[in-house]
């Protein structure tokens, strides 16, 4: 079976009034638009276009279609739109969620928890505009020191705490504790004059946190991390563990089908430090841009972009007059419009998608074919085990 999936931008604060807008050839939005989910994830599923109103978990269970394991999709796709900083973040891996969720079983109703759901959450995204920009992952120490010597005497205890990876990490402690707050604040203040043509970028990206999170921690958290500008159709994979924040630009983004989140600043929401502390992955280094590769799977006119993890495989294609691109799905896919007029075809049921639009085949196709004039994504699930460890693959890289 196949049917299109709509959902209604969600409207964060850290959204684009233009960028969703602009995808989808609307005028300039009254609220920021963060992000489209496309799945069965029950904080926010998509409508099924069947005329029913129904969303697409009901969908599933009243057509007894079975996504995936515990009948949910294992992955959630995306577009999302980032005007300013996201919070800093990270996910655990698969047994530190089931071992979170456990724990926080037995707490009150309305307590802060960190752990939604027993599943990990590594995630990908492409760039769909032109840059996109991104922190992430913890920056080789060495890096890290000459930049925070280009910030001058106010960074000075800062630097002095950071000899190697463990410690790297220990900072990062320090500064969300609160115990730091001084420090925080001569160093956003010194920010101003800092000046240092290697870091010039991380600087500048610093400052326009600083303006939009004043005094707060996660300022000086991202001067540790590693500044990732994407060109479109790049990609980031994220593991467990890695510290990161989107910054701007439009993107496609997939994950695991999970809502932890340990937050490490720029943001007003909670901060459990210690928690964070045990997911961190401490490693220090440059967080690479991932290519897309001419996919290999049963099909035709599609690029992969691999990603070491089972729940999810996401693919590009494009199409025009004429031409077509065939997929033997792996399971429940997703079809999202990116650009153009692309039309989907599976088992002899057509339909046509707008950018920003979506078709969902059930996983009993055997074959889908995606034809017109414009740009898709695909997202199915991977081949690969599900896996939470570093460098599980070597895919095409930039950097």
């Amino acid at each position: 079976m196949l049917v299109t999936l709509t959902n209604a931008p969600r409207d964060y604060e850290w959204g684009s009034r233009t960028l969703i807008a602009g995808l989808q050839g609307r005028g300039i939005s009254d609220v920021p638009e963060a992000e489209i989910w496309y799945g069965d994830h029950p904080s926010d599923p998509s409508e099924v276009g069947d005329g029913t109103g129904r969303t697409l978990d009901a969908w599933l269970r009243d057509e007894n279609v079975t996504p995936g394991v515990g009948g949910r999709l294992p992955y959630l796709l995306k577009v999302l739109a980032a005007g300013r900083s996201l919070s800093i973040q990270a996910h655990p891996t698969k047994d530190q969620a089931v071992e979170g969720y456990a724990r926080e079983a037995s707490l009150p109703a309305g307590a802060a928890r960190n752990y939604a759901d027993d599943n990990h959450k590594p995630e990908m995204i492409v760039a769909l505009s032109d840059t996109f920009t991104a922190i992430c992952g913890l920056r080789e120490i060495g890096a890290t020191q000459r930049l925070l010597a280009n910030i001058g005497p106010a960074a000075h205890p800062l630097a002095e705490r950071i000899r190697d990876e463990h410690s790297l990490g220990e900072a990062v402690r320090w500064l969300l504790s609160g115990d730091a707050q001084g420090v925080v604040d001569a160093i956003i203040a010194a920010l101003g004059d800092a000046r240092a043509t290697e870091f010039s970028a991380e600087l500048s990206n610093a400052r326009a946190n600083a303006a939009e999170f004043p005094g707060d921690a996660g300022v000086v958290v991202g001067l540790l991390m590693n500044l990732v500008q994407l060109r479109r159709g790049e990609a980031l994979f994220l593991r467990a563990g890695q510290l990161h924040a989107y910054q701007s630009g439009l993107g496609v983004e997939i994950m695991a089908a999970s809502d932890n989140v340990l937050r490490g600043g720029l943001t007003p929401k909670h901060i459990d430090v210690d928690e964070l502390m045990n997911v961190l992955d401490r490693s220090a280094g440059p967080i690479p841009v991932i290519l897309p590769t001419v996919f290999n799977g049963d099909s035709h006119g599609l690029d992969q972009f691999p990603a070491p993890v089972g729940d999810f495989q996401l693919l590009r294609g494009s199409v025009s007059a004429g031409s077509t691109a065939r997929l033997q799905p792996n399971g429940p896919m997703i079809v999202l419009s990116t650009g153009g007029a692309v039309q989907v075809n599976a088992g002899g049921t057509v339909v046509h998608l707008r950018p920003g639009e979506a078709a969902f085949a059930t996983p009993d196709e055997q074959l889908v074919e995606m034809g017109g004039d414009g740009e898709f994504f695909v997202a199915q699930p991977g081949h690969e085990p599900r896996d939470d460890t570093p460098n599980a693959t070597k895919p095409s890289m930039r950097g």
